[in-house]
């Protein structure tokens, strides 16, 4: 797997746009402006001549626009190819689909990574970011694109808050979404859990108050820590039994100090060290926050249903019976605001014992279900159907 310093050197050669220039800056919510933004991105199929067959994958915080391919950078395998592909659900034999890498991410797009106005890295003078910037950014490279409809924006975790931002920011643009595993607003267990992730990043000797790339070093063991942390609550308590339990890892007896005895152990501490390999620290740090700060209700009034009101958009809103990282019944007070907003709404609750990551996993009935919801749609929108598949 390539290092760090070599995915960011490569991911220079990635497929990008600029979407913001001095003459069209990005506004912040922050107040401040980004004056050169690039955004990378994927693309599979071909655009129809109506140009009304694009669907946007929104991914999750460690993705990337690799979802359908293995990503040329890392070689880690495509995230989420039991959804799209030719003859899956997302089909890539009549739709055309865009996956992005989202601002502030660290597989080329703009970044604290990213080289800033006086010619040195960003690290954390980069402005902090929020949800509904990364949405703007990536309105603009479709309008960079000369792609005026999307007919579906689907993703799931911090992807699902972007799909919901899609729907409010680019009002009758958007003919289809499909929020997965996510909520409207970021709970207080969350922001706990990435405060740890946080705070242990910044503990690092190797942080070097984000100056790190400068150094010539990284903060792995603090990276790595946030991401054990994080990982946990991505697992439900029924998965981590049924895989470990209280198994030990290649010894017949504890060994009575701190190596790895127990298989979870070892499996969190290779998770970590894997993670390390292909991720950037602030870039953790911004996404991070970036989920943190969302909270859709808030800028009206504190009515969820009226951030919805007045849209056109079909909705299916997805949740899995284990996922206590973005829980049911977060996914059910989105539906309730949805249905008060008038919105064309369904809403499937996957029964499974996988955890937030079970809208990564095989899933039949999900997958069945999300294929029927985007058929549906399709055959409203006048789109062809689904091919035999692969």
């Amino acid at each position: 797997m390539a290092t760090l310093s070599r995915s960011l050197t490569a991911a220079d050669r990635l497929k990008r746009l600029v979407v913001a220039t001095p003459d069209r800056p990005l506004r912040l919510d922050s107040g401040r402006a980004l004056e050169h933004v690039e955004i990378a991105y994927e693309t599979w199929g071909r655009l129809s001549p109506a140009r009304d067959n694009a669907v946007v994958i929104c991914h999750a915080l460690t993705g990337d626009q690799f979802v359908a391919d293995v990503n040329p950078v890392t070689s880690r395998p495509a995230w989420w190819p039991r959804m799209v592909g030719p003859g899956r659900p997302i089909d890539t034999d009549r739709f055309f689909v865009i996956a992005t890498n989202v601002l502030g991410g660290c597989m080329g797009s703009t970044g604290p990574a990213s080289v800033g106005p006086g010619g040195q890295r960003w690290g954390v003078d980069f402005p902090l970011i929020t949800i509904p910037d990364m949405v703007r950014a990536q309105i603009a490279l479709l309008d960079a694109l000369d792609i005026p409809d999307v007919f579906l924006v689907a993703g799931g975790s911090i992807g699902g808050m972007q799909v919901l931002e899609w729907t409010v920011q680019a009002r009758g643009r958007v003919f289809a979404a499909a929020p997965i595993a996510t909520a409207a607003r970021q709970s207080a267990q969350n922001i706990g859990f990435y405060e740890v992730g946080r705070q242990a990043i910044m503990a690092d000797p190797d942080w070097r108050d984000g100056a790190y790339l400068a150094h010539g070093v990284h903060p792995d063991r603090g990276l790595a820590v946030a991401r054990m942390a994080a990982h946990i609550t991505y697992v439900s308590e029924a998965s981590l039994k049924r895989k470990f339990d209280r198994r030990l890892q290649d010894r017949s007896a504890v060994g009575f100090g701190f190596d790895a005895d127990f298989q979870i152990e070892s499996y969190l501490r290779h998770q970590g060290q894997s993670f390390v390999d292909r991720f950037d620290a602030n870039s953790y740090l911004y996404i991070t926050r970036a989920m943190d700060y969302y909270d859709l209700a808030a800028d009206h009034d504190g009515q969820l249903a009226a951030a919805f009101a007045g849209l056109d958009t079909r909705f299916c809103v997805f949740s899995f019976s284990s996922d206590w990282h973005y829980t049911p019944e977060e996914s059910r007070n989105l539906v309730r605001a949805l249905n008060a907003a008038g919105c064309e709404t369904s809403y499937v609750s996957i029964d499974s014992d996988k955890g937030h990551d079970a809208f990564l996993l095989e899933e039949p009935e999900y997958e069945a279900a999300m294929a029927g919801f985007i058929d549906a749609a399709a055959e409203a929108r006048g789109l062809p159907p689904r091919s035999a598949g692969p």
